[in-house]
């Protein structure tokens, strides 16, 4: 059976928000799922529904991962369909959700903690070049 196109919401505590983007899915036809905070150690195969994934358990040495931000992570969304969604949720979120993402080959091995960790630190940069160029 082959994947379809699907949206996963992690983080999102403002039911507002949820139905907002929600909402701006389905006008685009993707479904969506809400994962829960636990989730952060599963590997985004896993979380996506790809054959050869399965369950991780949580590991009892690993600390508690608490991440503050909204993430979208968006499968088998590519090109002017992305755009397309991209720009419906625009127009109906606002503040927009800061951390996207688009689930590649090399990321469907990572899971959902290091994803979220390597969004924030690319993030970061982005932040930290366009601090420089207005100095």
């Amino acid at each position: 059976m082959k994947r379809k196109e699907q949206a996963l919401l992690y983080g999102f505590n403002d039911e507002e928000r949820i139905r907002a983007v929600r909402r701006a899915l389905d006008r685009t036809s993707v479904p969506s799922r809400i994962l829960p905070p636990e989730a952060h150690h599963q590997k985004i195969g896993y979380l996506i529904g790809m054959k050869g994934f399965r369950v991780t358990p949580p590991d009892e040495d690993e600390e508690d991962f608490v991440f503050p931000h909204e993430v979208l992570i968006l499968d088998k969304i590519k090109g002017k369909r992305l755009d397309e969604v991209l720009a419906a949720l625009a127009a109906a979120v606002s503040p927009s959700v800061q951390y996207k993402t688009v689930v590649t080959p090399f990321n469907t091995f990572w899971t959902l903690r290091r994803l979220c960790e390597t969004m924030q630190k690319e993030h970061g940069a982005l932040a930290e070049r366009e601090a420089k160029k207005e100095d």
